[in-house]
């Protein structure tokens, strides 16, 4: 860290609640001592958990709020409950005022992605915002976009995914000049819909050519073949989902293995390091947190299901792309893109509400 940052927390988000957002922020602590928390939530839901964790107490200012969205609420129900007084409205809203640098919510991804466009508003060269995270692979880490924010993209909206990834992945990973593959059902030229196809000439022709691998396929994510991997929310949130649920399948097919017989549990023994080394590998909470990206500000999502280890490294996200200046650097890469052609009229599609997937 090189800066004090204040992260705002939705403390009432996610399945679990205070529990899993109060014990993620005492871990973030724990590699990030010199940050600050805001937490908004009911004090009484809040207030007991909190004083379970000192550091975190210490740390942190509390605002109270009487409203918590529901992670089945509609965007739209959330919208109307929650404009204003809900505990993940005021995080965002910490934001846009300065108050934070970054926000966090373990909550309801619909409504959360339609509160901070209400709130922060998209980026003037951004017609969707996309949903990215970090994703394991053989080489190491890459980014991938679009992950369930927006249903359906057209070629400008997936270029300026990749213009808007391909930022993210030079904060995170510090590459000069990150790949960028564009997700596709083969490499052929004449493979994939006249979208993806459309994006391809695009980028080609773009600043970003020199860095463009071209298609790639489903394999190629667990590959790493490319740095930033670019798709609509609809086929990277499939994408993602199955990817949690291998991972998940292959940890408990060991587990079953291991344990299968007295040989096999004498064998764990013996390789119970090897076997702790791919059990973390394989942990998603290791790579929870998935940022908005396109917004004139910075909101964090994690997976509502996860435990407080998970919420840490969502935390972990917001800090490094606060301290880095993220948001600048994507304005920087639409406007080039902009003065070539490449960014699309993000008029068309300034709604309040996005069309996210992801649960």
């Amino acid at each position: 860290m090189t800066r004090a940052l204040t992260i705002a927390l939705d403390g009432m988000g996610g399945d679990h609640g205070p529990a899993t957002v109060i014990g993620g922020a005492d871990i973030a602590l724990i590699r990030h001592p010199s940050i600050r928390f805001v937490i908004f939530g009911n004090e009484a839901v809040v207030g007991p958990v909190l004083a379970k964790y000192p550091r975190v107490a210490s740390a942190s200012d509390f605002v109270h709020t009487d409203v918590a969205v529901a992670m089945d609420d509609k965007p739209s129900q959330a919208l109307r409950r929650g404009r204003k007084v809900s505990s993940m409205w005021r995080a965002i809203d910490a934001v846009k005022e300065g108050r934070a640098q970054a926000a966090v919510s373990a909550g309801n991804t619909g409504a959360l992605m339609a509160m901070a466009k209400v709130i922060l508003k998209t980026m003037p060269n951004v017609e969707r915002p996309a949903l990215a995270a970090i994703w394991p692979t053989a080489r190491g880490e890459s980014v991938a976009l679009d992950l369930g924010a927006t249903v359906g993209a057209d070629e400008h909206q997936l270029v300026q995914f990749a213009a808007m990834g391909e930022a993210f992945a030079r904060v995170l990973f510090n590459l000069k000049q990150p790949t960028i593959g564009l997700l596709n059902i083969g490499e052929e030229e004449v493979k994939g819909t006249e979208n993806v196809k459309g994006a391809a000439q695009i980028l080609r022709s773009s600043h970003l050519a020199s860095q463009f691998h071209g298609f790639v396929e489903g394999d190629d994510i667990a590959k790493g073949t490319v740095d930033v991997v670019v798709t609509d929310g609809y086929t990277g949130n499939i994408a993602l989902k199955t990817a949690e649920g291998t991972a998940r399948l292959v940890v408990d097919y060991l587990r079953q293995a291991m344990a299968s017989s007295l040989l096999s549990r004498i064998g764990y023994v013996f390789a119970r390091s090897a076997f702790k080394v791919l059990s973390s590998k394989l942990d998603p909470r290791a790579s929870n947190g998935a940022l908005f990206l396109g917004l004139n500000g910075l909101v964090v999502k994690s997976h509502g299901g996860t435990d407080d280890v998970g919420f840490a490294s969502a935390i972990d996200v917001a800090v490094e792309v606060a301290s880095a200046d993220l948001v600048a650097k994507i304005e920087a890469d639409l406007d080039k893109l902009k003065q070539l052609g490449g960014a699309g009229d993000n008029e068309k599609t300034k709604t309040p509400e996005s069309e996210a997937v992801l649960s």
